[in-house]
């Protein structure tokens, strides 16, 4: 493994539990357990999983003019958020690409962006020249990923799982809310959010905090509750019709082309990428991020190519095999006349066209959050 690569404060706990270690985003991260990746979905979709997300960015915005700036640097309308609310947010650039989707998190004194691992330097130096560009008079930037640690509880039995551990009520806790707490002791931030379409919650903690935390999870959980890696993680959001950056979204992607247009609020005044978005849905999209389903049982990977009567019109973005729904599914930009459901497809793996057509997101619509 290269040296240069971190470890989360989790490190030790993945080898005791014999998870497969690969590098990802600049971190030794486990892509799955011995049970492998089908059982660890399956746990989080029928009763509960725990995911290491240590590897995750988060920045602390503060001073007086903190808010002012979040909702000159994000999309979506921040202002109009309650303390103690999450918000789901695309960054654009001024081209109205996505620099990166993350969660802003709204404290009565202080906001918490938490971005993407892979993003992580780039981002901080994104967020650092909008704020010279802003005037960075009344606020305080700081990256305090290295301070915080991440895990994901998450499934139906998450919230029985919790209870006992935790000084909060996770019962009170709304969808994208969170609090301050104690759970297994231990000083958290409890947000009722997660990447997999289940119910279930991220806890924020000090790296010291977090074996503690992890082993007493799954201790309370016992068998209804799996560690979960990479490998899963990935099937599961898919599955949920979530996007990925890096595959579905990217710096030449803008949100109102991958269906994130509820994320961005035109009229909310003067943002980064403003102009640009406002200008794209006044000519009408060129391209749209669909969701696919394949009728066979195939496997398809990003990169691949996508047809349509024989002739290629676009490639895949994420790609995989759903295993609650036992079939191969993904994403890909095409034109808006070929982006409604229904329309006939072919995804070509290893040179064979394996038939498919275009269906509404997300494919998996049965999932336990709670909205």
């Amino acid at each position: 493994m290269a040296s240069d690569l971190k470890r989360t404060p989790l490190y030790e706990e993945h080898l005791k539990l014999g998870g497969k270690i690969i590098p990802f985003a600049g971190f030794e991260m486990p892509v799955q357990y011995p049970a492998g990746v089908s059982a660890e979905h399956q746990a989080v979709r029928e009763h509960a999983g725990l995911f290491d997300v240590s590897h995750m960015g988060e920045f602390l915005l503060e001073g007086e003019r903190a808010a002012e700036f979040v909702d000159y640097l994000v999309a979506n309308d921040i202002s109009r958020r309650e303390s103690w609310q999450a918000t789901y947010c695309v960054m654009c650039n001024e081209q109205g690409g996505v620099v990166d989707d993350l969660l802003v998190y709204k404290f009565p004194d202080r906001f918490r962006l938490v971005v993407n691992a892979a993003n992580m330097e780039k981002d901080f130096d994104w967020v650092s020249r909008c704020l010279e560009r802003f005037g960075p008079d009344g606020v305080e930037l700081v990256n305090e990923s290295d301070a915080i640690a991440l895990l994901a509880l998450q499934g139906p039995d998450s919230e029985a799982i919790l209870t006992p551990l935790s000084e909060l009520d996770p019962s009170t806790l709304g969808y994208y809310r969170f609090a301050e707490s104690r759970v297994a002791g231990e000083p958290c931030v409890v947000s009722r959010t997660g990447y997999t379409g289940e119910d279930g919650f991220e806890l924020y903690c000090g790296p010291d905090s977090a074996a503690k935390l992890w082993n007493a999870l799954l201790e309370a959980g016992g068998e209804r509750i799996h560690p979960v890696g990479l490998g899963a993680r990935d099937t599961l959001r898919l599955e949920a019709g979530l996007a990925l950056y890096g595959s579905d979204i990217d710096d030449e992607t803008t949100p109102l082309e991958a269906g994130l247009g509820w994320t961005v609020k035109l009229d909310k005044g003067e943002f980064v990428g403003r102009d640009a978005l406002l200008a794209q849905k006044e000519k009408g999209l060129k391209r749209k991020l669909c969701g696919f389903v394949l009728e066979s049982r195939g496997f398809p990977r990003p990169g691949y190519e996508i047809r349509c009567g024989g002739e290629a019109v676009g490639t895949v973005r994420s790609g995989t095999f759903g295993p609650t729904l036992g079939q191969g599914i993904g994403t890909g930009y095409l034109l808006p006349e070929l982006a409604k459901p229904g329309t006939e497809l072919e995804i070509v793996i290893r040179q064979v066209p394996n038939a498919g057509e275009v269906v509404k997101m997300p494919f998996y619509k049965e999932g336990s959050v709670k909205r």
